[in-house]
């Protein structure tokens, strides 16, 4: 299976049936449906999955926004892409593969799996965090099976938070302890909202960027996570030029986190 196939299989398999926060007032809000009217109410993007294509990695950073970058270690362009991203300006975060559910499917090169030990946990994410070194933060790259587990993530989150790195739980199973565990660590955390590109149709996303408009309106943020689809880029661009949408501050996750 060549790269190309292997990300649009991954991203399938990892996008399709999930739905949809840290120590922030907005962020506990949002779990808790407290309603907050906010008049410059926030969102993130995060685009997933960076590192298999400059040309798709180009896309987003073409459009001069205030995008997140999820990047994926051990790639060919991993080093290469982060830092042409870090030069444009661009907050960048580390995608760490973790275990799905399924066995048979491959979260790829520098992965987590829930039967390694504790420090052999350490020691992989503190090297791919080291392939990434402009990173901010790190969010998880499939994990439906890894981040149920408290224990191997609080072996994984301890790592991320003694290098001062935020975490985002991307939420790919509503079983997860990611964020939870996070909070109790007393880490910088917060949870996906919104995936944007379930189907990379461009309808769809447009639609799921509404939504993910509508929360932040009622809980003063929102965060969704898309991937490097074409569609998606154009989307974004679509929605960030619509005057009926100049009611929303777009900016980089860590202003969510840090206020």
């Amino acid at each position: 299976m060549n790269r190309r196939s292997f990300l649009y299989k991954s991203l399938a398999l990892i996008t399709s049936g999930y739905t949809g926060l840290n120590l922030l007032p907005t962020a506990v809000a949002a779990e808790n449906n407290e309603f907050i009217p906010n008049s410059e109410a926030t969102i993130s993007l995060i685009i997933d999955d960076i590192g298999y294509s400059l040309s798709r990695a180009r896309l987003f950073i073409e459009l001069d926004v205030p995008i997140t970058f999820s990047i994926l270690p051990k790639l060919s362009l991993t080093r290469d892409l982060s830092k042409e991203i870090n030069d444009k300006g661009y907050e960048i975060m580390l995608h760490q593969p973790m275990e799905p559910r399924n066995s048979s499917i491959d979260p790829g090169p520098g992965a987590l799996f829930m039967n390694f030990g504790s420090e052999q946990i350490s020691e992989i994410v503190e090297e791919n965090i080291s392939e990434v070194p402009y990173a901010t933060g790190v969010n998880n790259h499939m994990g439906s099976g890894y981040t149920e587990k408290q224990s191997k993530m609080v072996d994984a989150l301890k790592v991320i938070r003694d290098k001062n790195l935020f975490f985002i739980d991307s939420r790919t199973t509503d079983r997860s302890v990611a964020y939870k565990t996070a909070r109790q660590l007393h880490m910088y955390t917060s949870s996906r909202n919104v995936f944007l590109d379930n189907n990379p149709n461009l309808h769809y996303i447009l639609t799921q960027l509404r939504i993910l408009k509508a929360h932040a309106k009622k809980y003063g943020s929102g965060i969704a996570i898309g991937h490097p689809f074409p569609e998606t880029a154009k989307a974004i661009e679509i929605f960030i030029k619509n005057p009926a949408n100049a009611d929303i501050k777009l900016v980089p996750i860590s202003k969510i986190l840090h206020g």
